[in-house]
């Protein structure tokens, strides 16, 4: 760092990371399960993975956010989407390669990505 420039370039890049993991009343929620299951799974790439991917693409009602077990570890890493007014999309065994089709196809153009849930995993 060689100014107070490249110090308040810095800053606000981080301020603009942390706002994608802070609640958003009213818009949808990407939940990542970063259990010790989930860590062990990969669940932490996943989760950089989404809030990359969300702010490239500047989905301003997109919350990225994570929490405990799920309770679903051989499905792990688990991803739940939360829509107001719909249900639940969990997607399970997520890699990071999966997570832009992903955020496209579900978060941008409201296509549930139906190979990469849970009820495709389970048959």
């Amino acid at each position: 760092m060689k100014s107070l420039a490249e110090l308040a370039a810095i800053r606000e890049k981080a301020k603009a990371s942390m706002n994608l993991r802070e609640e958003n009343e009213g818009g949808v929620r990407v939940v990542v399960g970063m259990a010790t299951c989930g860590i062990a799974a990969g669940a932490r790439p996943v989760l950089s993975a989404f809030v990359e991917e969300v702010a490239k693409r500047n989905l301003a009602n997109v919350t990225v956010t994570q929490t405990g077990c799920i309770g679903i570890c051989q499905y792990e890493p688990v991803v739940e989407i939360m829509e107001p007014g719909k249900e639940k999309v969990t997607y399970v065994k997520v890699h990071p390669e999966m997570v832009p089709r992903i955020v496209n196809d579900h978060l941008v153009n409201g296509n549930v990505v139906t190979e990469f849930t849970i009820g495709a995993a389970a048959k």
